[in-house]
């Protein structure tokens, strides 16, 4: 299993701390300091689409006028801190976020 994120996220943590104490292992992959591919990503906006980026975030606002118009996967490339978090998957089934319904699928 991965779970995609950056290593100062909040969610990020309690998840990877969570499979810890559930005994279960996982590979944290960091996409700020182990960038993506191209291909990486395309697998990602497939199945989350726009929902990738975190229209929220304060990297998403601090993005110029240009970029923030741009399409997802640019925007991924481009600032990958945009990306909504974590994105968690065993290669058959994917979860975005750390909420109860990841909860039940992972643990």
């Amino acid at each position: 299993m991965i779970l995609y994120g950056i290593s100062t996220c909040p969610d990020c943590k309690r998840a990877l701390k969570s499979f810890a104490e559930a005994g279960t292992e996982i590979t944290f992959r960091d996409v700020r300091s182990d960038p993506m591919s191209e291909a990486e990503w395309a697998v990602l906006l497939a199945e989350f689409g726009d929902r990738l980026v975190d229209r929220k975030s304060q990297a998403f606002r601090n993005l110029n006028a240009w970029m923030r118009e741009s399409e997802a996967d640019a925007q991924l490339a481009d600032t990958p801190a945009l990306m909504a978090r974590p994105v968690i998957t065993d290669g058959a089934r994917y979860t975005l976020g750390w909420d109860d319904a990841a909860k039940a699928i992972w643990l």
